[in-house]
């Protein structure tokens, strides 16, 4: 089937095709309702189904004959250190940890955090929740305590899980200070806290609380898989940079199993027993969906990274982890090419490695630029896709189909609305806008499988922050238009739409054209008050090679080519070069936290900061 059709299948009769692609599906009950909607207005997928997503991962290929297939391989450059699971081994160890689980207590509905890194355990433990219809709530490794501790208090959770301590490129991070720190902030305390001993840092228990995990899984009995309905929530995820109380995205196992498994073919043409690799973190929402649930549902080798792009040891680290391990396809956020062309812009690296196995490049998190995409492009001869999703969504809303109907690539664009999302451009009144009209990215309901259904203990506000806006729609928060062949362009978060003496411009437009100078490694274009024409542009540069280069001048050519490319009325006068750019642990920029400092404005130093000294850093050049 063309993508059209499918496209036009998934929109004129979301249940017959959703229906369809459900029986892909090994099922305890199928659904006796493929789509049902709730007192509170809200859809909901196989409602009364009966599933158990652990099952479909590890059980259903073990009892299919591909036990022995390799389904996780870990790889850990900071640690030296490798290994792989079979789907039986994979089987036998999470119902181990399931069982232990069990033992404190946790049964269906359960509420479990896990404060872990990028290790085995991680994904171990987000399948044994799974496996007991018990709910995880992932929280990034790192976090610090007062962000630990609002979402211990929104999920309250039976048990908290966690380990000695997370390794960085060049230190070791000590998590169980920060776990007692959290739970004493708590109102709400866990009655168990179970700690995996790492050898770069050994934890003190405490006692009465504190579980020594290896001797918790050895007395454990593995627990078998328990049926959940298609509507029971699987997890919880906290969008990240939340103040205050937290906002819980919450997961159903029936719609996000469904759309796992159809995404893994139709978008990233990924076949079982092939390998596949998300070089992201659990903690985020690209490693619940794929680095666990998605390939191991498809029966996919699944790549568990706990490193970086750059300096594990090199630049070529990507280059070696596809080569070793026959990566056929790699999803990761921009940011991460960013850093590995700053490192080695000529691709030099990749040069020493067989990466004849890779065969797609897939781009997310944030907008792929177009001298990102053509460094790619032209480095690697593969195809390199950027697709536009959200915490929120779970998956693409927007992608180039690949496993469907491969399409031209048109830079700067994520290419047409996935099947299942009916994506319309509005303006502010809700009127639907026509080609090329910019405007808000809304969604129109019902949502398909997977997407949120509500905010954790808070179905209101889920109501008020993305149904309220225009009814009838999910509002994705997102800027955009289509183009006249339907290809669907993001400009960027609706708060980056300037406004310039009555003009509404796009920060995101301007940093495409910042991001063409053959000096510029990285940018950022926010708004900054200006008591004349409310808003101006400002740019914040990193340099490919800072030696030589004159930055008076390459901001002035700066200035002509968004004057050229744009034009006089987006005002662009004003850039600073600096060393680096303030980042989230995930890669996203952080423009809020810039445009806070260039007004003068207070502002709180994100706990999902990469780095807090770059803001010293830029502070002392503003």
């Amino acid at each position: 089937m063309s993508y059209k059709d499918e496209y036009r299948a998934s929109i004129d009769d979301p249940e017959s095709f959703w229906a369809e692609k459900a029986q892909q599906l090994d099922w305890y009950k199928p659904a006796s309702k493929v789509l049902g909607i709730d007192e509170h207005g809200i859809h909901h997928w196989f409602a009364d189904g009966e599933l158990n997503t652990c099952y479909l991962a590890l059980d259903y290929h073990v009892d299919n004959g591909r036990g022995d297939q390799i389904a996780l391989i870990y790889d850990s450059p900071v640690t030296q250190q490798q290994q792989k699971f079979t789907f039986s081994e994979l089987q036998d160890e999470v119902a181990r940890c399931a069982g232990m689980l069990q033992s404190f207590g946790v049964g269906k509905g359960d509420r479990v955090v896990i404060y872990l890194p990028m290790i085995p355990e991680a994904a171990i433990s987000m399948l044994a929740c799974a496996r007991l219809g018990a709910v995880h709530s992932v929280v990034f490794g790192g976090f610090a305590p007062p962000e630990l501790a609002v979402r211990l208090d929104d999920a309250t959770p039976k048990v908290l899980l966690t380990a000695s301590c997370g390794i960085e490129i060049n230190r070791v991070i000590e998590y169980k200070p920060i776990v007692d720190a959290a739970i004493a902030r708590a109102s709400h305390k866990p009655d168990t806290c179970v700690v995996l001993q790492r050898p770069q840092a050994r934890a003190e228990l405490q006692a009465g609380r504190d579980i020594d995990w290896h001797e918790a899984v050895a007395a454990a009995e593995p627990a078998a898989c328990v049926p959940v309905r298609g509507s029971d929530p699987l997890y919880i995820l906290y969008t990240s940079g939340t103040t205050g109380k937290p906002k819980g995205v919450v997961r159903e196992n029936g719609g996000h199993a469904v759309a796992m498994k159809y995404s893994m073919s139709a978008i990233y043409d990924i076949e079982p027993g092939e390998v596949f690799w998300a070089a992201s973190d659990v903690g985020w929402v690209v490693g619940h969906s794929y680095i666990v649930y998605g390939p191991l549902i498809h029966g996919c080798t699944t790549v568990l990274y706990e490193g970086k792009p750059i300096m594990t040891p090199d630049a070529g680290a990507f280059w070696r982890v596809i080569s070793e391990h026959g990566v056929k396809a790699l999803f990761t956020a921009p940011t991460a090419f960013r850093a590995i062309k700053k490192e080695d812009p000529e691709g030099k690296l990749a040069a020493g490695y067989d990466l004849s196995c890779l065969q797609t490049i897939f781009a997310a998190g944030e907008r792929l630029d177009p001298p990102t995409y053509e460094w790619l492009s032209q480095t690697f001869k593969v195809p390199v896709l950027d697709h536009w999703w959200q915490t929120e969504t779970g998956w693409a809303i927007a992608a180039n189909m690949h496993g469907l109907e491969p399409m031209p690539v048109k830079s700067g664009s994520s290419t047409v609305p996935v099947p299942g999302f009916n994506v319309q451009i509005l303006d502010e009144s809700g009127k639907q806008l026509g080609p090329n009209e910019q405007g808000f990215i809304a969604i129109k309901l019902p949502l398909p499988p997977s997407c949120l259904t509500t905010i954790w203990g808070d179905v209101e506000r889920f109501k008020e922050n993305y149904l309220q806006a225009y009814p009838g729609y999910f509002t994705t928060g997102d800027g955009g238009y289509f183009d006249d062949d339907g290809y669907l362009f993001i400009m960027g978060r609706v708060d980056d739409v300037i406004n310039v003496a009555g003009h509404r411009l796009s920060t995101g437009e301007m940093e495409e054209v910042v991001g063409k100078h053959p000096m510029v490694a990285e940018c950022a274009v926010i708004g900054r008050r200006d008591e004349l024409k409310g808003q101006m542009p400002m740019g914040f540069v990193v340099l490919k090679n800072a030696e030589g280069a004159k930055p008076e001048q390459i901001v002035e050519e700066l200035v002509q080519m968004v004057r050229r490319d744009i034009g006089a009325v987006a005002a662009f006068k004003q850039a600073l070069v600096v060393g680096r750019l303030p980042k989230t642990r995930s890669g996203k920029i952080l423009r809020k936290t810039l445009r806070a400092m260039v007004d003068g404005d207070e502002y709180t130093v994100p706990s999902t900061i990469e780095d807090p000294a770059v803001l010293d850093e830029i502070k002392v050049l503003l």
